[in-house]
């Protein structure tokens, strides 16, 4: 009779089938079978730059417009374009003549008035004249004095000199030719030291200060970065950017910066000489809590709750709950658990993390 025998026989087979699932692995097992395969780094101990990656623009150290003070007629140029010019060298000089000879003529009745002030003085001295004749002598003599200044003032501002060393722009007037009063003549640019200037977020102004070193590159010069000392920090906020003006200079032999040139600029806000940095891809975030898997001695990997400092390219700065040496997982760490078993990759896998 069938059916009898097999409902017999069922239950030792289901329970022989229970057992076998509910088997525990062996210690080869644990210790190897489920060892994650990862990439580890020691924590170590190098120097941290915290910077700021800014834009700012290239200025000269003096820039003026140099335009006349006075009509004229153009009689020479002293300078040529783009090149060279000293303190106190003639720019332009426009015709004297009518000039000249109106301070002659200035200058002769300042004799006469001065003469006739004498002669009154003694006779106000000797009480021959009235007090109102002397003070009218006196008040001549002064227009005469000042009149005679004022044609000496309009004569030199027919000379345009140079009030700085520097660079002279382009030519904006020929020889010979009449101008007005405010006619632009030329730019003078002093480009020895050039300035830097930038504008700085507020969060950072607290670790910007007199004397701190800056570097910037330019598009004309790829691959090359200039150093300069910042001299400047603005006393008033930009209201609607809440970013200081902060100005650096830099010298600048041989002209090479120019004015107007954009700078990209790296501010240093701090020099951390021995600092404990790991991977960056070794940090896990969980909310407002930070983490980082360590291989123990035993090669099992444990959670350790650290604390980041400043973020780097490709690295983070360690402030606490690590020390130098600690192995922590770089490559892997999705597939960890606290006190899972882990084996380490060679050394060619870590290359990519070394710096």
């Amino acid at each position: 009779m069938r059916p009898p025998v097999l409902i017999l026989l069922l239950p030792p087979l289901f329970a022989l089938a229970f057992t076998a699932c509910h088997k525990s692995p062996g210690p080869t097992a644990a210790a190897g079978a489920f060892a994650v395969r990862v990439v580890a780094l020691p924590a170590r101990e190098e120097p941290v730059i915290d910077t700021v990656s800014l834009v700012g623009s290239v200025t000269p150290n003096e820039m003026i417009e140099v335009k006349s003070e006075t009509d004229g007629m153009v009689k020479e140029i002293g300078f040529d374009e783009g090149q060279r010019v000293e303190k106190g060298q003639l720019l332009v000089l426009l015709e004297e003549t009518k000039l000249a000879a109106s301070l002659a003529e200035a200058d002769a009745n300042l004799r006469l008035a001065k003469t006739s002030f004498d002669r009154i003085a003694d006779l106000h001295r000797n009480k021959l004249i009235s007090q109102q004749e002397y003070d009218q002598a006196a008040a001549t003599f002064s227009a005469n004095e000042a009149g005679v200044n004022l044609k000496r003032r309009l004569l030199s501002d027919a000379r345009m000199t140079a009030p700085f060393g520097g660079i002279a722009g382009s030519r904006q007037i020929s020889p010979g030719q009449v101008i007005s009063r405010n006619t632009l003549l030329t730019t003078l640019v002093d480009l020895d030291v050039v300035k830097v200037e930038v504008s700085v977020p507020e969060r950072y102004l607290s670790q910007v200060h007199v004397g701190l070193g800056v570097g910037f590159k330019v598009a004309a010069f790829p691959g090359e970065t200039f150093q300069g000392e910042v001299y400047f920090i603005s006393p008033q906020l930009d209201t609607g950017t809440r970013t200081a003006l902060v100005k650096a200079r830099i010298a600048n032999p041989g002209g090479r910066l120019k004015g107007g040139m954009f700078a990209n600029l790296d501010l240093t806000l701090q020099l951390r000489k021995s600092a404990l940095v790991i991977p960056e891809p070794a940090v896990i975030n969980n909310g407002d809590v930070t983490m980082v898997f360590v291989v123990t001695t035993n090669h099992t990997a444990e959670l350790m709750p650290v604390k980041v400092g400043l973020r780097l390219a490709g690295r983070a700065e360690i402030l606490s709950g690590l020390k130098p040496g600690d192995i922590v997982v770089v490559e892997g760490v999705q597939k960890l658990r606290p006190g899972a078993p882990v084996e380490l990759s060679g050394p060619e896998s870590s290359a990519p993390y070394l710096r």
